[in-house]
């Protein structure tokens, strides 16, 4: 039985183009193995904090008597972790922001690079520690930015998960969503076929 973990990231609630696409693939997830096959995550909702440095320092484990603060961001940085394991698939949603991924989907990041957790370093440098997860990334944007410069989602995406040693990836792209109705709908089939032919 498959499984798959939706995380959303988009701060457009349900005028969100990302959100549908994702609910629609989670949809043949839910109709293929049944409602418990999917978990939701919306981290727009339920936002993972900012790290700063009383943070960082705990997810690093260079602290000998945690702070409050720092008990409940490694208890959170834990749980995070354990949905990506308890799941074979990860869809994300990942819209671009000023030519990124929202604030929301990188404290995301943030909290889940776990150095001994989910990478480690070796003396034939860094090894990622999550295997055998399938990566869905589903990025809009309202101008074309695909295999451009001006797209960082892509790359960023690729190494982040790559680092941890998620190299299953497959990026869904819906682009045009800001230059008119007629961009709107075409963006909208081809993203959702794409959706429609993913071998679960």
């Amino acid at each position: 039985m498959s499984s798959a973990l939706i995380l959303k990231s988009s701060i457009l609630g349900d005028a969100s183009q990302s959100t549908a696409l994702a609910e629609r693939l989670g949809d043949r997830f839910r109709a293929e193995y049944g409602d418990d096959s999917v978990t939701v995550r919306d981290l727009a909702i339920t936002p993972v904090d900012v790290l700063d440095g009383e943070l960082m320092a705990a997810l690093r484990g260079s602290v000998s008597e945690p702070t409050p603060a720092q008990l409940e961001a490694l208890a959170l940085s834990d749980r995070l972790i354990d949905e990506i394991h308890a799941h074979d698939t990860l869809i994300v949603t990942a819209p671009m922001y000023n030519f990124n991924i929202p604030t929301q989907l990188k404290t995301w990041c943030d909290f889940i690079a776990r150095a001994g957790l989910t990478f480690r370093y070796t003396e034939n440098g860094p090894e990622g520690l999550i295997h055998g997860k399938r990566v869905f990334v589903i990025t809009t944007r309202g101008g074309l930015h695909r295999n451009s410069e001006t797209d960082l989602v892509t790359p960023y995406l690729t190494t982040f998960f790559g680092f941890l040693g998620m190299r299953d990836i497959e990026f869904i792209y819906a682009e045009g969503f800001g230059m008119g109705e007629e961009a709107v709908a075409s963006a909208q089939a081809q993203a959702s076929a794409e959706v429609d032919a993913v071998a679960l």
